[in-house]
C-alpha cells in the first residue's frame, strides 16, 4: 500500500492514498448484537458506495425518494474517499510512504506518526459522541418510527453510520501506529507541490492537476483543494 505525505502548506502535511477500500464480505448467518448488525449495514452501504457513480445532470434523479438516495450515496462515497486511508490501514502490515524529497525519511515518518496520533485522538472522541447520539436516537425515536410503517429512523442511521466509520478510522490509526512497518520513497513531484500554495488561484489549480496526473492520482486535486480550504 502506498501512502503519500502531501505538503498542504510550508510546514503542514496530510496523508493521502487511492487504494480502493474493500468492505469486509458479509458474515455467514449475519453478525450478532446491535453493533454487529450496525456494522453489517455499514459494510453493505460501503459496498454499494464503491459501485455507485454519480449521474450526469441530464440523468439527475427526480422525485423526493430518488433525490434523497442520490444525496445519501454521494455523501457516503465522499466519506469513503476521505477515510479510505485509515480504513485500509486496519488490514496492512507494511506501507510505503512517498514523501517530498526535501525531507529525510525520518522527518517524513515523524509527520506520519504525528498525523496518525492526531487522527486517533479525534476519532476516539467522535466514537463516543456519535455513539451516544446513536443510542439516544435509536432508543428515543425508535417507538415513534415504529408507528410510521415504511419510514426509516434516519437520525439513528446517520449517527450509526458515523459511529462505525469513526470506529474503523480509530482502528486504522491505532494499527498504523502500532503494527505497520513503514518504509519510504522520496518523490520530487511532492516537493513541487509544496510551492503551489504561493501561486495565484488559477495557476495553483492547474499545477495541482498536472502533479496529480504525473503521479497517477486521480483524486489528488480534489483532496488538495478540500484540505487547503481548512487552512
Amino acid at each position: 500500500m502506498d501512502v503519500y505525505v502531501i505538503p498542504v502548506g510550508p510546514a503542514r502535511y496530510e496523508l493521502y492514498c487511492e487504494q480502493p477500500f474493500s468492505a469486509d464480505p458479509p458474515a455467514e448467518g449475519g453478525q450478532a448484537g446491535l453493533f454487529g448488525r450496525l456494522r453489517e449495514r455499514f459494510e453493505d452501504l460501503l459496498r454499494r458506495a464503491e459501485r455507485w457513480q454519480a449521474p450526469d445532470e441530464a440523468a439527475a434523479p427526480r422525485g423526493v425518494v430518488a433525490r434523497l438516495h442520490h444525496r445519501t450515496m454521494a455523501w457516503v462515497a465522499e466519506r469513503v474517499v476521505e477515510q479510505r486511508l485509515l480504513w485500509n490501514l486496519r488490514r496492512e502490515s507494511a506501507v510505503i510512504a512517498d514523501y517530498p524529497d526535501d525531507l529525510t525519511f525520518d522527518q517524513a515518518h515523524a509527520e506520519v506518526v504525528r498525523i496518525l496520533r492526531r487522527d486517533l485522538e479525534r476519532h476516539q472522541y467522535w466514537v463516543w459522541v456519535d455513539g451516544i447520539l446513536f443510542l439516544v436516537t435509536f432508543i428515543g425515536l425508535g417507538p415513534l418510527f415504529l408507528l410510521i410503517p415504511g419510514i426509516a429512523n434516519i437520525p439513528a442511521l446517520y449517527f450509526g453510520f458515523r459511529t462505525v466509520g469513526h470506529w474503523y478510522s480509530r482502528g486504522g490509526a491505532r494499527h498504523g501506529l502500532r503494527a505497520v512497518t513503514w518504509t519510504g520513497r522520496a518523490c520530487p513531484s511532492l516537493t513541487a507541490l509544496r510551492a503551489v500554495a504561493a501561486f495565484p488561484s488559477e495557476m495553483s489549480d492547474a499545477s495541482v492537476r498536472d502533479i496529480s496526473t504525473k503521479l497517477g492520482l486521480q483524486g489528488l486535486a480534489w483532496f488538495y483543494e478540500r484540505v487547503t480550504k481548512t487552512l
